[in-house]
């Protein structure tokens, strides 16, 4: 089938506000942040799988999840790309 990606952004503010929080917080708890990006490379795989499925594809192998801080004036932004090889497998192959 071929490659297929999907991409997702945090925001600037969110960023900057939730980096103060990351100082202390206790090891256990999930931080602001970390649910952040979690949602965030949700959406990025939301994303990468409509298109695999758009291109008859039922499964995507060699995923790959990148992190990439955009920079900007006003703070940061965070781009979360997936990045995977949309296939077609058959009832055999899935055994």
């Amino acid at each position: 089938m071929g490659l297929v990606t999907g991409e997702s952004l945090i925001g600037a503010n969110l960023y900057k506000d939730m980096l103060g929080e990351v100082k202390g917080v206790v090891k256990k708890q999930q931080t602001q942040f970390e649910v952040q990006l979690g949602e965030a490379r949700k959406i990025a795989i939301k994303s990468m799988k409509e298109k695999a499925e758009k291109m008859g594809a039922n499964a995507i192998i060699g995923t790959r999840v990148e992190y990439n801080n955009l920079g900007g004036s006003v703070g940061n932004t965070i781009m979360v790309t997936v990045t995977g090889t949309a296939v077609e497998l058959t009832n055999t192959e899935m055994h």
